[in-house]
């Protein structure tokens, strides 16, 4: 990994300012969704799960909580139509919104705005001395490899902790370690518009159809 002005001060600065702002903007939201997530199911709005970050050094990462209290103590891999994953918790997987707490993560120094995805011990533990590489890198709230959308991937498979150490986790990694050989600014900021850009298609199209549902739903359960 090149050691770049933007890499050694640039490029934390910006996360710093930019996560800061973004919870001041959309903290409306964030308590919004955060009481969605109450009302929803019984359980705290938030999920915390212990990840390896930079250097290999361990650290909280914050979530909306998507799963049924007690969920989390099953498998770390979360496919599609996961009987654990809450109503509203399919919503905010498919359009990403869960993620939107690790802006503190960021602003705590612990992610960047755009980096390699967090993995949980279990599966760093597998990686190798090649791989390992990709945790000279801050993790980030989202990057390259985010396009490859793992939770449909392991839905059809039988034994889906094999499938994913043997053939998800390592084109992820490809992705990254191309991606931390060549951090830039322009590169960086290209990925954080992409991915705006597909929250706010994924939300438009959901909202189509899962609003109307969670009306009905809300006001039967008071009825």
């Amino acid at each position: 990994m090149n050691e770049s002005f933007y890499i050694r001060f640039g490029k934390r600065w910006f996360d710093g300012v930019a996560s800061a702002l973004g919870l001041i903007v959309l903290s409306p939201f964030l308590v919004v969704t955060a009481i969605a997530v109450k009302l929803d199911s019984p359980g705290p709005a938030f999920f915390l799960q212990t990840r390896v970050g930079q250097f290999g050094k361990l650290f909280s990462m914050f979530k909306f909580r998507s799963m049924k209290t007690g969920g989390e103590a099953g498998s770390k891999l979360t496919p599609s139509a996961d009987p654990r994953i809450t109503r509203l918790g399919a919503w905010l997987r498919r359009t990403k919104i869960d993620e939107l707490p690790q802006l503190f993560n960021v602003v705590l120094g612990d992610m960047s705005l755009v980096g390699p995805r967090p993995e949980v011990p279990d599966f760093v533990a597998h990686y190798t001395k090649a791989q390992r590489a990709v945790l000279n890198a801050r993790p980030g709230i989202t990057g390259p490899s985010a396009n490859v959308y793992e939770e449909e991937l392991l839905a059809s498979q039988q034994d889906k902790e094999y499938f994913y150490i043997t053939t998800v986790l390592p084109a992820k990694l490809e992705i990254d370690l191309r991606y931390c050989e060549k951090i830039a600014f322009l590169s960086d900021l290209e990925t954080l518009y992409q991915t705006f850009a597909k929250l706010l298609t994924r939300v438009y199209e959901l909202s189509k159809h899962i609003p109307h549902s969670y009306r009905k739903s809300y006001r039967d359960s008071y009825d």
